[in-house]
């Protein structure tokens, strides 16, 4: 077909779904990806670009709807692209995401391994503990909030999100009411102008607290006492107001300067039976019920014995270390970021847990010191960021000669990267997707290993 000219139309059958979710459609040689389709959809789908020599189109029309496609709660959801998966059926989901581990592994660690069912949530929604929101102003001058369409500045306005929190809608909407009544301008992004730039908000499950971090592009603005005090006395679920101050052009919503403007700064709340410390940075898994199926299945994979040793990377502020110090006689957590070095410190405390130790550095160079000092290490547990690891952690974790690695990971693809180039040493015994992040082709996956 060579390269089509944008605009132009074409009848098609989704017949697969791609890594990342999008329809995979056939025309004539050609393969064309498209946005919201699912296998079993057929319609006129119109030739939108191409990128590196892919095809990519939209559907204008649906001839013949997916035996998986349903109505979904939100109207908006595929415009906002935050959880595009609302129109596909909750088990067509989990069978996509762990057939997408399956896949991941064949395609990049050249494996072919066995992946479990991946497990779900009952109710599917209102599940995320962490929201993010930036704010714009219409013509009219309402105040309004959203998320970013995708690639750009473009707000699309939401009013009401099913994966969210469901405190957060009134939070959400009490202060777009109260910007525009106090005349505190929201952030343009593009003109580089305005005070608020995003509303964070962190809520616990179990205390019922949550944290509300305004993000602005300027030390100080007019009314933000006012603002803040009639926001908490109009959403009295809120225990602490962080403003964050960020006057950087970038896409990273957080800076490095806060005041703490109510409460204590931070919130609390208890997972796997711990209670944990929440500051505005801490690194805490968004859906709070499937983390405790997440963390139960690393238990599980890491077969702990009292008599083990274990080491925490990646660690965060040591959720994974501090729910594996009550089955084992020690666990040392390294962490790079100070921050979530302090929160992990005062989490072993508050849980009143001795044998726990954490330390602020680089978790490579930590393993290779006591790879040297011939240090003994039963079991590592590892949950990288989405880029996963790298050849100098890896060649660390090889060094270092753990009896059994636990690999969490949010990126499967990384996943199979990363366990492919260890597999000389260790082999797979399990790989389990868990659906943290329902409603989008997200999967979290688990991934027990043992020393060849």
């Amino acid at each position: 077909m060579g390269k089509p000219p944008a605009g132009r139309k074409f009848e098609g059958a989704c017949v697969d779904l791609t890594y990342e979710g999008l329809g995979v459609l056939k025309q004539g040689k050609d393969v064309v990806f498209v946005e919201g389709m699912f296998p079993g959809d057929e319609g006129e789908v119109e030739f939108s670009y191409s990128r590196a020599g892919q095809l990519f189109g939209r559907v204008t029309k649906l001839t013949k709807l997916s035996p998986d496609r349903i109505d979904p709660r939100c109207k908006i959801c595929h415009a906002c692209g935050g959880c595009a998966f609302q129109q596909l059926s909750y088990p067509a989901q989990l069978t996509f995401k762990s057939k997408k581990v399956k896949e991941q592994f064949r395609k990049v660690g050249k494996m072919d391994v066995d992946v479990l069912p991946c497990l779900g949530m009952k109710t599917p929604y209102f599940y995320r503990n962490k929201i993010q929101m930036p704010f714009g102003k219409d013509r009219r001058g309402h105040v309004y909030c959203g998320f970013y369409k995708a690639g750009t500045h473009i707000i699309v306005p939401v009013t009401k999100c099913y994966i969210e929190d469901e405190r957060a809608e009134k939070i959400l909407k009490t202060a777009c009411r109260l910007m525009e009544s106090m005349r505190i301008e929201p952030y343009d992004e593009d003109r580089r102008f305005g005070v608020i730039r995003h509303l964070l908000i962190r809520a616990s499950r179990t205390s019922n607290e949550i944290m509300v971090v305004i993000v602005t592009a300027k030390d100080s603005f007019p009314s933000r006492g006012n603002f803040v005090k009639a926001l908490v006395k109009e959403c009295p679920d809120i225990k602490t107001v962080v403003q964050n101050i960020n006057s950087r052009a970038t896409n990273v919503i957080l800076g490095e300067k806060e005041h703490i403007l109510f409460g204590r700064g931070y919130i609390e709340d208890t997972l796997c039976g711990l209670s944990f410390q929440i500051s505005s940075k801490s690194f805490y898994q968004t859906n709070p019920v499937m983390t405790e199926v997440l963390y139960g299945k690393a238990m599980e994979a890491a077969k702990l014995k009292k008599t083990d040793i274990a080491f925490d990377a990646y660690s965060g502020i040591g959720t994974i270390g501090l729910i594996a110090a009550k089955d084992v006689k020690k666990v040392i957590s390294v962490e790079l970021v100070r921050a979530a070095v302090k929160d992990g410190i005062k989490n072993a405390e508050r849980n009143h847990i001795p044998n726990f130790e954490m330390y602020c550095d680089d978790a490579s160079s930590f393993m290779v010191r006591m790879a040297e000092q011939r240090q003994k290490v039963d079991v590592l547990f590892m949950d990288p960021p989405r880029k996963g690891s790298d050849k100098r952690f890896l060649d660390a974790l090889i060094k270092l000669k753990p009896e059994r690695v636990v690999y969490v990971s949010c990126d499967c693809s990384t996943l199979a990267r990363d366990v492919a180039y260890i597999q000389k040493s260790y082999q797979i015994e399990s790989i389990q997707p868990v659906d943290m992040f329902p409603q989008t082709p997200h999967v979290e996956t688990v991934v027990g290993l043992r020393r060849k």
